[in-house]
C-alpha cells in the first residue's frame, strides 16, 4: 500500500475544513443502490450529485471559493454550464457580484439557468477553453477575482467533500468511477479516499473527444489536445498551463479509462431506462466502463459518481429516442 504524498494528504485536510465552512450551502446528496440485478458479490451504487442544489457537484467548489473570498471584490468566471450556475448561486448567498464568461456553444437551457440568477454573462469563444482565456483578460482588465472552475485549491477541496460524503455513507468502497474534466472533481474526491480509503482504486474515465486531463497525465505535462463536439459536455475544454489538478490526479488517479460517444449514449439510456433517472452526458460518462466490461469489476462494491443532471432536452430527447 502506497502512502499518499503531501500534496495528497494538505488537499484531503483542506476539504475537511472547506466542508464545515460550505455546510449550510450544499445539500449531502444520496447514495442510491442499483436497481438492475447483479451476480453475487458484485454492487453498483450512484453517489447523486445530479440531486445537488444546482443540478451538480459544481456547487461545492464554488462554494469554498466564495466563501473564502472578501464580499467587497467582484468574481469572474468561466464554465460550459454547471460551474456558471454554482458560482451563481454561491454568489447570490455570499454577496458577490458576479461575470460568467459562457462559450458560444454553451447548452441553452444551462444559459438560461444562469440568466435566471440575473448574473452577468459574456458570450466568447468557440469551446470552454477559450472562454476561460477570455475571462482571465476580462478579470485583469476590470480588476475581479478570477476563479477557475477547477485550478484552485479551494474549488479542490470543496469537491473533494463529495468523498468525505462517501465515506460516511458506505463502508466499502471497491472502485469509484469519476468522469474526468479539468480535473478539479476527481483531485479533490481522490486526495480524500487515498488519503482514508487507500484500498479504493480511483478510476478516471475520459471522453475520447475531449480528453486534455488524460493526455497530460501521459505525458507527465500540460499538453493541447483537439476538443470535439461531445454529449459529456460538462467535461469539455483543455486544461491549464500548470495546473494543480495534473500532478494531483495523477497521484490519486489508479487507471483511465477512454469512452467513446456511442458508449456515453448506452449509458444515459441505461440510467434512464433501467435506473428511473435522466442525467448529463458527463454523469453518464462515468458508467460507461462498467457497462462496457462488467465482469472486470465484478465481485466488487462499485460506485458511479453522477455528477451532473443539466442537460439540453432536445440533445437528450434524440439519444434517449434512439434505440442504439
Amino acid at each position: 500500500m502506497t502512502r499518499p504524498t503531501e500534496r495528497v494528504l494538505q488537499s484531503a485536510c483542506r476539504s475537511v475544513i472547506a466542508r464545515r465552512r460550505i455546510a449550510d450551502l450544499v445539500r449531502k446528496t444520496e447514495v442510491l443502490p442499483s436497481r438492475v440485478t447483479l451476480d453475487a458479490g458484485t454492487e453498483i451504487h450512484y453517489k447523486t450529485e445530479n440531486f445537488q442544489l444546482t443540478g451538480s457537484f459544481k456547487l461545492r467548489g464554488a462554494s469554498a471559493k466564495l466563501s473564502s473570498l472578501p464580499v467587497n471584490r467582484p468574481v469572474i468566471t468561466a464554465s460550459s454550464g454547471n460551474h456558471g450556475i454554482a458560482c451563481s448561486l454561491a454568489a447570490q448567498r455570499t454577496g458577490h457580484k458576479l461575470t460568467v464568461v459562457l462559450p458560444e456553444n454553451v447548452i441553452d437551457q444551462k444559459r438560461k439557468s444562469i440568466e435566471a440568477f440575473g448574473t452577468r454573462i459574456v458570450i466568447a469563444g468557440a469551446d470552454s477553453s477559450l472562454a476561460e482565456v477570455h475571462a482571465k483578460s476580462l478579470a485583469e482588465a476590470e480588476g475581479h477575482t478570477y476563479v477557475s472552475p477547477y485550478n484552485d485549491a479551494e474549488v479542490i477541496a470543496g469537491q473533494g467533500t463529495v468523498g468525505l460524503e462517501l465515506l460516511e455513507q458506505l463502508p466499502r468502497i471497491d472502485n469509484l468511477f469519476i468522469s474526468m474534466g479539468g480535473g478539479g472533481l476527481i483531485s479533490g474526491i481522490g486526495s480524500v479516499l487515498k488519503s482514508m480509503s487507500p484500498n479504493t482504486r480511483i478510476i478516471g474515465v475520459s471522453a475520447t473527444h475531449t480528453a486534455a486531463l488524460a493526455a497530460s497525465i501521459k505525458a507527465g505535462k500540460v499538453v493541447e489536445t483537439a476538443h470535439l463536439d461531445t454529449l459529456a459536455d460538462g467535461v469539455a475544454g483543455g486544461v491549464d498551463e500548470n495546473s494543480l489538478t495534473v500532478p494531483l490526479a495523477s497521484e490519486v488517479i489508479d487507471e483511465i479509462v477512454h469512452i467513446d460517444e456511442n458508449h456515453i449514449s448506452e449509458a444515459l439510456r441505461f440510467l434512464a431506462w433501467k435506473e428511473n433517472m435522466i442525467v448529463e452526458g458527463a454523469a453518464a460518462l462515468a458508467l460507461a466502463p462498467l457497462l462496457a466490461e462488467p465482469g472486470k469489476y465484478a465481485g466488487k462494491v462499485n460506485v458511479v459518481l453522477l455528477c451532473g443532471g443539466n442537460y439540453g432536452k432536445d440533445r437528450m430527447a434524440a439519444v434517449l429516442s434512439c434505440s442504439g
